[in-house]
């Protein structure tokens, strides 16, 4: 089973993407920081935007729990984007390459249905995923438990009867790859898209970096999967 994330996997969302939802970030966290009429500073808003990255794996992990922000208005307002089409940059032949890779699929995603579902509908990869989970989706006990939540990762598989043994997690961020390390997981990190800002934590930009143990397989691409499959067995 591939669980594939979308975002700087699939496609370039650091292109255009994401600045456009981390500006919108920015102008929502300003408001709940603000004093109600004046919203909060541009350094208020970094500190508190990497502090909840940090601790909780999700900004929008710390808004919920400190300042009780409804976690689908928050997705809601940072991820409207009128011409999403134009935004997207990706490479061609995504699907053919998909068929390749035996297995099902799985699109697990920490963005919401709504953006994450037009994303696939211009990439044309719909068909190729048996599931397609996001964020919204990914709550346990229900309380919202994003990647790299460990917690999420255990109950997808018991409601896939998957082992861990038999999971390949694609993915650009490695704080969820390391989970589901963890847990057993085979894991492909894709680092074509990253920019140094992408990569939290990290002191030099993900090419020069050595593939840590908890990545088994480092590649730029996802074309590049098929001929490193013997690594992921």
């Amino acid at each position: 089973m591939w669980l594939f994330d979308l975002d700087n996997t699939l496609h370039d969302a650091s292109h255009a993407i994401f600045p456009a939802i981390m500006a919108r970030m920015n102008s929502y966290i300003a408001d709940v920081l603000g004093d109600g009429s004046t919203p909060a500073g541009p350094e208020a808003v970094n500190a508190a935007r990497t502090l909840y990255w940090q601790r909780y794996g999700a900004t929008l992990l710390g808004l919920v729990k400190h300042h009780g922000v409804k976690a689908e208005h928050f997705l809601h307002e940072t991820h409207q984007m009128g011409e999403l089409g134009a935004m997207i940059r990706a490479e061609r032949g995504l699907g053919q390459l998909l068929r390749r890779l035996p297995g099902r699929k799985i699109l697990l995603t920490n963005g919401p249905r709504h953006y994450s579902h037009q994303v696939l509908r211009h990439l044309g990869l719909q068909r190729h995923f048996s599931h397609h989970i996001a964020v919204e989706n990914m709550r346990v006990h229900g309380q919202l438990r994003p990647k790299p939540s460990k917690l999420m990762l255990q109950k997808l598989m018991r409601k896939q009867g998957l082992t861990a043994r038999r999971c390949i997690l694609v993915e650009d961020t490695l704080a969820n790859l390391r989970s589901a390390r963890a847990l057993g997981m085979r894991t492909a990190w894709i680092t074509q898209y990253l920019r140094v800002g992408d990569a939290v934590g990290l002191a030099h930009p993900p090419r020069q970096l050595n593939r840590p143990g908890w990545v088994d397989v480092k590649v730029k691409s996802v074309r590049h999967l098929p001929a490193r499959l013997h690594r992921l067995r």
